[in-house]
């Protein structure tokens, strides 16, 4: 079945994953995580995307992002690869890809998994056994969620502003969030939707979707369809 085109929502919240080619570490030294999220940040405002959450591993990188257009989030990828593939190359006299095909994008809907997919980025590496805490890992997000550091990468999305009236709520209000454990059916759903790049949401949202993309945007249902006789 030939592969369908990757969904893009001007201003819609994207959960995006690119992964290190085979498995292969895309991140070796403080050096690189520094050098790609400057590349980052850089390309989100050329391209005018909105990065709201990420997580950057030794073998992957993980974005909440909104493109307010169509195009600007491709681009905004690509330019970060063409920049950090060759200085990453460079250093590590290597050559050839370094990712793994074409970056992967699922649109969510963000009043139902925008604070969710969040909290899945940040938590991240301590399901990979990267750190024990969330703020053991300096290379996310979630230390500017908490109110520990300012990351001049992060457009705070209006879901976030709505945690607390000041700064200080919003960070208390978003850690205890994290302490909780996160929702398993809702989890699941997401895993399900990021593995085939299915939007994310309520039946309102998808169907609003696919009339605005001219595409389908999730799974057709198996079997006859309800009523028929058999």
């Amino acid at each position: 079945m030939a592969r369908l085109p990757r969904l893009i929502a001007p201003d819609q919240v994207h959960y995006v994953i690119q992964r290190g080619h085979e498995g292969q570490l895309a991140f070796r030294s403080a050096d690189d995580y520094a050098f790609f999220l400057q590349c980052l940040r850089d390309a989100a405002k050329r391209f005018q995307v909105a990065i709201h959450a990420y997580a950057v591993t030794p073998d992957q990188v993980q974005l909440l992002a909104t493109p307010s257009d169509e195009i600007g989030l491709a681009r905004m990828m690509q330019w970060v690869g063409r920049h950090y593939v060759p200085f990453f190359n460079r250093k590590y006299q290597r050559s050839g890809t370094l990712w793994q095909g074409r970056y992967r994008a699922t649109v969510i809907e963000a009043a139902q998994y925008l604070l969710l997919c969040s909290r899945f980025i940040e938590l991240f590496p301590v399901r990979a056994g990267l750190a024990a805490q969330p703020a053991d890992f300096q290379w996310t997000s979630y230390l500017h969620h908490v109110g520990a550091r300012v990351d001049a990468l992060i457009t705070e999305h209006a879901l976030f502003w709505a945690l607390g009236n000041t700064p200080f709520d919003r960070e208390a209000a978003y850690r205890a969030l994290t302490d909780q454990e996160l929702p398993q059916e809702q989890v699941r759903q997401l895993e399900a939707g990021l593995s085939k790049g299915w939007a994310l949401g309520s039946p309102l949202f998808k169907s609003a979707l696919e009339k605005q993309g001219g595409r389908r945007v999730q799974p057709v249902r198996r079997g006859r369809p309800r009523g028929e006789n058999r």
